[in-house]
């Protein structure tokens, strides 16, 4: 199994943002967790707005939390409130269910989880997506 270094959330990072020029979006915040949560790599592009480390934080905070990306965590807060409200209150409020925050796997296995936020959620998650390939892990949106 590959670990997520500081290097390899670097890879990330700039893979994504060399995904978000491509596709012209907004000016993004993105950020790479370890599996334990912890940040371990963040940048907020010139121009994004205040909340955005937050709120990138939450999407790729809540993947870990769950076990499953954003994308998927937000359809649960729709199918099962209850549940996600228990979720929230448990997190602190910390966590955001919209597409963009992305599981990192190696073998199988969770090394982290990457949150991006700043465009549409799904323009978020395909840069999060773009990032977590090229650093060679796999990718769980």
């Amino acid at each position: 199994m590959t670990a997520l270094t500081l290097a390899k959330a670097n890879t990330i990072i700039d893979a994504a943002l060399d995904k978000a020029a491509e596709l012209k979006l907004k000016p993004l915040t993105i950020v790479v967790l370890d599996a334990g949560g912890h940040a371990m790599a963040l940048q907020r592009q010139d121009g994004a707005s205040i909340l955005r480390p937050q709120i990138a934080t939450g999407k790729a905070f809540g993947a870990l939390a769950v076990g499953t990306g954003s994308r998927a965590l937000g359809q649960a807060a729709i199918d099962r409130p209850h549940f996600f409200q228990g979720l929230s209150g448990v997190s602190g409020g910390g966590i955001v269910p919209v597409p963009g925050g992305v599981l990192v796997r190696d073998s199988g296995a969770i090394v982290g989880a990457v949150g991006v936020t700043g465009d549409t959620s799904d323009n978020d998650e395909a840069a999060a997506v773009a990032g977590i390939v090229a650093a060679g892990f796999t990718a769980e949106g």
